[in-house]
């Protein structure tokens, strides 16, 4: 065995091209985006040729891996919590069609959101499309965790959902890694009617699934990632989901005197949670993210015990778990912590200087302020940052693409000007549609691209769009003239602001793409090209 320091992502992505993994399908998100850049840069992919180029959404993705499972591969998807709403429709219906090749669904969840606009849980998704779920509590289970899912899934023709969180995707630990086993052939089906979703299959489908899902459970009990781990002391039994095994285990490294249920994966193990609620008076319940088990056992506990967790303030109802707050949940004294200091002064988020966002809200600025009633609606990315001071250039940001459909809205009740603002990446992950919308509609309203060549909120992504995006509102049929470029430059500072002018007075549908290279791209290829020519 060969040990290697690795983040959680790392040890998944790894865990992944050691078990046969034949593509990776993912978009750039923050917690998930180092899973896809590892098999993008490992040595072995390239030798194999695995797949691991960006696609354009989650959907996308899952899509795209649920046609490599067909074929018979293995076949990775990877996102962002958020990004499960996107790919919902396929990931559902794919516990009905059901995997071939082995089929892992990686979502990253963002408790406390750190980089995220809520705290969903993943796990939910599971469940309701009842679909596995595995959840480990370390790196080195990780690495082991994914290979056996990727069995998992071919063995009972399933996909499995994988669910890290923040903290276990971004810290590092040493893995203990093995061989690589060889890349399955093409193969197809052996029911090859279930993957065609007509009512009369998929009601069958549907029943066989019910069965199955109470094989699942009876998998989560023998296959030995959830754990009953005794104790002495019956007064209290913690369940502790994922990495909330780490938080618990650190408060009594001598063991922990009272019984733990590590759960890792799911559905729940029914059997071994009712015998803590017969062995112990109490129950504390350790989950990242929502409440979801802490609800749950109130439907398989037969006899009343009291339950504690999220619900009744035992845990904080929002944000990550800490080993602190997990001390003071089993009643531990608190440990001496030091004072922040007084010294240090809290840097916020910013737009890079030299951004060439920041121009393009200069000028936006400079001609929305001239209309009282104008209203904005930006979108998901690091242009965002344009909320802040001292910019303050838009009126809402909900989720990736809405910014197009939000002013489309506005501008159908009569807002006047209503103007939208999307980064090039994520027009065309979900803004093309709603720019479809818009031309359908006829109405008066005023998109902009705001066009940085890259993925730039997380890291650097090569965008789907990148030289296309003139092409693609033309043809969606938005009028050649009114397809719009400018660079933002404060030199162009006039000439932007009448082009932004022009388009807010045109009775119909205007798209103005804004376009300068992001200033951390543009170093990095200045760098490379400076190193490229040394050599």
């Amino acid at each position: 065995m060969k040990k290697n320091l690795l983040l959680g992502d790392e040890a998944l992505a790894l865990g992944a091209l050691h078990a046969g993994l034949s593509g990776v399908y993912a978009y750039p998100g923050t917690p998930s985006t180092e899973i896809t850049e590892f098999i993008q840069t490992n040595a072995l992919a390239r030798e194999r040729g695995v797949h691991s180029d960006w696609s354009a959404n989650e959907k996308t993705a899952m899509e795209t891996a649920l046609g490599a499972s067909y074929s018979g591969k293995r076949a990775l998807v990877c996102m962002k919590h958020v990004g499960m709403n996107v790919c919902a429709d396929a990931f559902v219906n794919s516990a009905m069609t059901g995997a071939n090749g082995g089929l892992v669904v990686t979502a990253c969840d963002d408790p406390s959101m750190h980089s995220s606009q809520n705290e969903q849980d993943s796990r939910f998704y599971a469940e309701f499309a009842m679909m596995p779920c595995f959840e480990p509590a370390s790196q080195q289970e990780t690495y082991t965790m994914i290979q056996a899912a990727y069995d998992f899934s071919e063995k009972h023709r399933i996909p499995v959902l994988m669910r890290l969180t923040t903290r276990m995707a971004h810290s590092r630990a040493v893995v203990e890694v093995g061989e690589p086993r060889e890349q399955n052939e093409i193969h197809f089906p052996e029911n090859p009617r279930q993957w065609v979703l007509l009512p009369a299959n998929a009601r069958v489908r549907n029943e066989q699934l019910i069965k199955d899902y109470a094989t699942f459970e009876q998998e989560s009990e023998t296959m030995g990632f959830n754990r009953y781990i005794d104790g002495k002391d019956h007064s209290v039994g913690v369940i502790a989901c994922g990495i909330a095994y780490n938080y618990l285990m650190e408060q009594y490294p001598d063991g922990c005197p009272f019984p733990v249920l590590k759960v890792q994966q799911y559905p729940l193990p029914t059997a071994m949670i009712r015998r803590m609620a017969s062995e112990c008076q109490r129950i504390i319940v350790m989950e990242e993210g929502q409440p979801l088990v802490e609800k749950r056992l109130v439907g398989l506990l037969p006899t009343p015990v009291q339950v504690s967790g999220r619900l009744d303030g035992t845990l904080p109802r929002t944000g990550e778990l800490t080993p602190d707050c997990v001390r003071a949940a089993m009643g531990l004294p608190q440990l001496p912590t030091k004072a922040a200091s007084q010294v240090t002064v809290p840097r916020p988020p910013a737009l890079c200087q030299g951004c060439g966002h920041r121009d393009f809200y200069t000028a936006l600025n400079n001609v929305i302020h001239t209309y009282p009633t104008a209203r904005v609606f930006s979108d998901i990315g690091c242009y965002t940052l344009g909320w802040l001071a001292p910019f303050h250039a838009f009126h809402t940001c909900v989720e990736m693409g809405s910014s197009f459909t939000m002013a489309l809205g506005a501008a159908i009740s009569g807002v006047h000007p209503s103007v939208a603002v999307i980064g090039d990446s994520t027009f065309t992950h979900s803004g093309m549609t709603g720019l479809l919308d818009a031309v359908n509609a006829k109405a008066q309203v005023t998109l902009c691209i705001s066009d940085n060549l890259t993925t730039g909120m997380t890291g650097g992504q090569d965008s789907a769009g990148t030289g296309r995006l003139e092409s693609i509102c033309k043809g969606i049929g938005v009028e050649p003239e009114h397809v719009r470029v400018i660079v933002p430059l404060p030199k162009n500072y006039e000439e932007m602001e009448r082009v932004i002018r022009e388009e807010i007075e045109y009775k119909g549908v205007s798209v103005i793409i804004a376009r300068r290279e992001c200033i951390q791209t543009l170093k990095r290829h200045a760098a490379a090209a400076a190193k490229k020519g040394v050599k």
